[in-house]
């Protein structure tokens, strides 16, 4: 059986004192709950080194919101897979639709991140999903199937068998919209089989395919349940220790 993954996205939010109290309180709520999931929080850059201090002693695991694909070099405000991996960074998000958006960010730089984080030790959580305009035409699968292949040019099936794959449908982040249990089963199954002719079945059947799209405490459960979505990447409900919690144990 494949495990879930719940991951907190906290994007621009929390200084680094918020963050530390946020995992104190989490982990004190989390010693009474049984946690079945893996549990992960991606935190701006500023808090990761005091957030793997923070959460010591617990299974909350810490991941980065962006990388650059170089080694190193004059890239001004950016960060290096290596500095993140001597933090002890364990996930980055890779290709969130945010910074497709508002930073330009291509399939290409998605794919040379990939082959950068994997060189590191670091899991990526590549995300991928369509516009509502696209879905409104029906070409939501074709703009997901274009992004998976392209995101993965290159990479080994034993690679892709360790990462995780976020279906994020860009018209429900943010905006109280979500995609129903049978929508984002559907597209989550749907790039299951994208990857199945890549890979192959068996590597298919092993990578972790994540819903990510105002998952709240209440809906949480139900898309939890379903076969091919094996986890939650989380927005506004991961910033509230009782919330992301509750969601952890759904």
């Amino acid at each position: 059986m494949r495990k879930k993954l719940i991951a907190g996205n906290w994007k621009m939010y929390k200084t680094t004192a918020e963050a530390v109290a946020f995992a104190h309180e989490y982990k004190a709520l989390a010693s009474n709950a049984v946690i079945e999931h893996e549990v992960a929080v991606c935190a701006p850059f500023t808090q990761l080194a005091a957030l793997k201090e923070a959460f010591a002693g617990s299974a909350v695991c810490l991941g980065a919101q962006n990388m650059h694909y170089e080694e190193e070099g004059a890239f001004t405000g950016e960060i290096s897979a290596s500095m993140l991996a001597e933090i002890g960074v364990d996930y980055c998000v890779i290709g969130h639709s945010e910074r497709r958006q508002y930073f330009a960010e291509t399939d290409e730089s998605v794919n040379r991140k990939l082959h950068t984080a994997f060189k590191h030790g670091i899991v990526p959580i590549l995300c991928v999903g369509e516009l509502l305009a696209a879905r409104d035409v029906g070409l939501h699968y074709s703009v997901v199937s274009e992004q998976i292949v392209a995101d993965l040019v290159g990479i080994p099936y034993t690679d892709v068998e360790r990462m995780v794959i976020a279906y994020e449908p860009v018209w429900a982040i943010g905006t109280g919209r979500t995609a129903s249990p049978k929508q984002a089963e559907e597209m989550c199954k749907f790039i299951r089989s994208e990857v199945t002719n890549i890979h192959g079945i068996d590597t298919s059947a092993k990578v972790m395919i994540q819903y990510g799209g105002s998952v709240k405490p209440e809906n949480a459960k139900e898309i939890l349940g379903q076969p091919d979505i094996d986890g939650a990447l989380v927005g506004g409900a991961s910033l509230l220790p009782a919330d992301f919690l509750t969601i952890c144990g759904s």
